[in-house]
């Protein structure tokens, strides 16, 4: 059996499906997400000896990261829904020599029990709530874990501005084939910006701003980033086929398997493919980075 085929959602997509489980796709993606993990770490204003909690660590890009920073005589706690991600970060510790330094703790984002209050210095999350409903209860959760003056740090992508469009995919021109795009949207159930029972369309970078007021933090900050560009977010048409652009989305692959007929699929594919191999897409991103500060006159 195929050792990937026992591991959760979550860590078949952070650990294969989120890049076609492809060395050169994978690479592409750190150059994205390593300026992000440096934001999300220097807006924490980490020092030695603090305690981090890394919520949705995931493959511990974050995680690792708040290592140095923390020093000898810091600690990093790794927090997942996913025990395959956690056992993952425990053996790259290992590895690394860092294990004495780590914790790892299941919990999720809106319930942080394991946690006691008033605990750590920093928390950071990245690309976390957005697969929470209950954001509000996360935001209090991360208030209740800090200690006086403690500080959260953020980064959530912001999905609504660019919701579905069927003349695009993945940011190459489908108009000639929009009618099959709707097909493949319709098949995965994908839903409109406003959508409020889908936790990845129904919030935006006001929502996150009003969640951490009334949290409790103060010193609340929020930058919203808006990039429009030419370029693409994978290799070439193969790699395309096999990633996934969630943990509960099929590959692409897949779902053009499932929504369209053999013959619309090779319309579809001879429409695209040409545009994906060459890199002539428009990439569309728009994220927000929060960071806030916990009250020192706040003792919950």
């Amino acid at each position: 059996m195929d050792a990937r085929s026992s591991r959760d959602k979550w860590a078949e997509w952070v650990l294969a499906r989120s890049h076609a489980n492809d060395a050169e796709q994978k690479r592409r993606s750190l150059e994205f997400l390593g300026p992000i993990r440096d934001g999300v770490l220097e807006k924490a204003r980490i020092n030695p000896g603090d305690v981090v909690l890394d919520v949705g660590a995931g493959d511990g890009l974050i995680a690792f990261g708040a290592l140095p920073l923390v020093g000898e005589s810091g600690r990093v706690i790794f927090c997942e829904v996913s025990e395959d991600l956690l056992e993952h970060c425990r053996v790259a510790a290992e590895e690394l020599g860092v294990a004495d330094r780590a914790e790892f703790v299941r919990a999720a984002a809106e319930d942080l029990s394991p946690i006691p209050a008033a605990s750590v210095n920093a928390v950071t999350t990245r690309s976390v709530l957005i697969y929470v409903q209950r954001k509000g209860e996360a935001f209090r959760e991360f208030h209740r874990v800090l200690r006086p003056g403690g500080r959260v740090s953020i980064f959530e992508p912001i999905n609504r501005y660019f919701p579905n469009d069927v003349d695009d995919f993945w940011g190459f021109d489908a108009h000639s084939v929009r009618d099959l795009v709707e097909k493949i949207w319709i098949a995965e159930g994908c839903h409109g910006a406003n959508d409020p029972n889908d936790p990845m369309m129904n919030f935006d970078e006001r929502d996150l701003l009003r969640c951490a007021q009334s949290a409790g933090f103060a010193d609340v900050h929020v930058d919203l980033v808006i990039d429009v560009e030419p370029g693409t977010w994978v290799e070439d048409w193969e790699r395309l086929l096999g990633t996934a652009p969630n943990p509960n989305a099929r590959t692409t692959g897949e779902a053009i398997s499932a929504a369209l007929t053999p013959g619309e699929a090779e319309r579809f594919e001879a429409a695209l493919r040409p545009l994906v191999d060459r890199g002539q897409g428009m990439k569309r991103s728009a994220f927000a980075y929060l960071r806030a500060v916990k009250s020192s006159e706040n003792l919950n």
